[in-house]
């Protein structure tokens, strides 16, 4: 199993980015999506997730409003639209699965299945 992340880079505060997770070597359409950041010398936070069946999201407070998770089953890929960036939000990007079904809700806690490596997001002031 291997989750590629990809889309980080440098923007400057109120830019945007996308980010992606390309899957192999499982479903995405069975599993629990979820975005992670770390921070320079911070720990690794819960950022989103998106239930299996789609119908669910859930995102941190700092983000909500601002980041979208969403998920292309005939890409197997997940993404996350980042909007309305700040400098706070700089961090290495990790995605991540968990599954298949089952509740999403252990994400927020950090269990997970998979882990993707991560993708770097430099914001600028």
């Amino acid at each position: 199993v291997q989750l590629q992340a990809s889309g980080g880079g440098l923007v400057q505060a109120g830019g945007s980015l996308r980010l992606s997770c390309a899957a192999s070597g499982i479903i995405l359409s069975f599993y629990n999506m979820g975005w992670f950041r770390q921070a320079p010398g911070k720990e690794r936070e819960f950022v989103a997730s998106l239930s299996w069946t789609g119908g669910s999201t859930s995102y941190v407070d700092s983000v909500r409003g601002r980041f979208t998770i969403s998920r292309d089953n005939a890409q197997n890929t997940a993404y996350l639209q980042m909007n309305t960036l700040k400098p706070v939000d700089t961090a290495v990007y990790y995605c991540a699965a968990s599954g298949p079904r089952g509740s999403m809700a252990g994400m927020a806690h950090n269990i997970v299945n998979y882990w993707g490596q991560g993708t770097l997001v430099n914001v600028s002031s």
